[in-house]
């Protein structure tokens, strides 16, 4: 590695009034869920225009708690994206049901609407989209297919929390939507998630199903209907996350400048392929930012790219594997050549550190390291 700084690939920002913060919550006594998680739980709601929030351990468990909610279970099929993390496919299969996989948009990354009409069969239940950062889903045609099938919608928005749709919070409107509070996320709670719903009722619902599926009885007793989770989270990480959603905009504000750096600096040759520009007032917020290598151009793996990154104290990700060619996705007769933009963007993306204790100058140094990487190993 050069002498450069290291580079990290996420980074939080967490400063010393939300850490003394923290100490008062574990002098209080009070650390697992309390006030600390309905104070969090309010300002959720809020911020999602007054719908019912629930905060749970990860979006991972936000996810399995939807699929409960909506009533996923055996022998019933999920529409969903062939480009999204591991978490999409693993909830649906621990429901027992069958994971249907549509293509990408090569840019966006996002599903291909189009495809998921064609999908659409006597099994279906339910849609699941993921967002990514700086394009939704297209979330008119998104809930006008619902409706016409009467399908249910889990959005998973673990990339996206402070997007806006046609001037909405993502959240503030639609079926069931997920967030995630993972450090690599626009805020954290170091660990944990959210489930935005539809009524009281919802909420009450999921109250249950996030802690053993317990009910109280009207005698003072409790009673076990189902198999419910653990999956309540601390005040402790509520404090957090409470802190952090209030430095939101600041954040949200930050990531969007060094995004917009990378447009006016990301020049190689041969050129990447990057997601979409940003536009004045399109309402995008920006959790990562990706580019798809031209492979074919180059006499280097992405692994060996991604190395002398490394090297150079860079570190990157890779957002994300193909579901469907997976061990576990290839058991529902998936082939590789089935979904070609996933399997692209699986094969060649390479994730480029943006969070928000980066600097404009660190911008630049990644800029300047991946053109001088790809300029010395062009296959031309």
């Amino acid at each position: 590695m050069t002498g450069a700084r290291p580079l990290k690939f996420a980074s939080p920002l967490i400063d010393e009034a939300t850490i003394a913060a923290v100490g008062d919550v574990l002098r209080s006594g009070h650390v697992t869920s309390g006030p600390w998680v309905e104070r969090f739980e309010a300002a959720l709601s809020a911020f999602c225009e007054g719908r019912p929030v629930r905060v749970l351990t990860s979006a991972t468990a936000a996810i399995e708690v939807a699929l409960q909610l909506a009533g996923i279970g055996p022998g019933d099929e999920v529409i969903t994206c062939g480009q999204s993390f591991f978490t999409v496919l693993n909830m649906i299969v621990k429901q027992r049901a069958t994971p249907v996989f549509v293509d990408c948009e090569l840019v966006t990354r996002n599903i291909e609407l189009g495809r998921v009409a064609a999908r659409i069969g006597p099994r279906t239940r339910a849609i699941m989209p993921t967002h990514w950062p700086g394009s939704l889903v297209d979330l008119d045609a998104l809930y006008a297919l619902a409706r016409r099938h009467g399908l249910r919608v889990i959005e998973d928005a673990a990339l996206v929390i402070g997007s806006r749709w046609e001037g909405r919070p993502v959240g503030s409107f639609g079926d069931l939507v997920t967030f995630s509070f993972h450090p690599n996320k626009n805020i954290t709670s170091i660990e944990g998630g959210a489930i935005v719903c539809n009524d009281a009722d919802e909420a009450r619902r999921i109250d249950v199903l996030r802690f053993h599926g317990i009910e109280r009885l009207p005698d003072g007793t409790r009673d076990v209907a189902f198999a419910g989770g653990k999956f309540n989270l601390p005040d402790v990480n509520a404090r957090i996350g409470l802190a952090q959603l209030e430095r939101l905009p600041t954040f949200l504000a930050h990531r969007r400048g060094l995004v917009e750096r990378y447009f006016e600096r990301f020049k190689t040759k041969p050129a990447c392929m990057l997601p979409p520009e940003p536009r004045d007032d399109d309402g995008q917020s920006w959790n990562m930012f990706c580019v798809l290598l031209p492979l074919e151009e180059m006499r280097m793996s992405r692994k060996a790219f991604r190395d002398a990154l490394a090297e150079r104290g860079i570190a990157t990700g890779i957002s994300y594997e193909a579901l469907h060619l997976t061990t576990l996705g290839r058991r529902f007769g998936y082939h590789r050549g089935d979904l070609p933009n996933t399997e692209r963007i699986a094969a060649a993306t390479v994730t480029l550190p943006l969070h928000a204790a980066m600097t404009v100058d660190d911008v630049d140094r990644v800029c300047a390291a991946c053109a001088d990487l790809l300029g010395a190993n062009c296959a031309q």
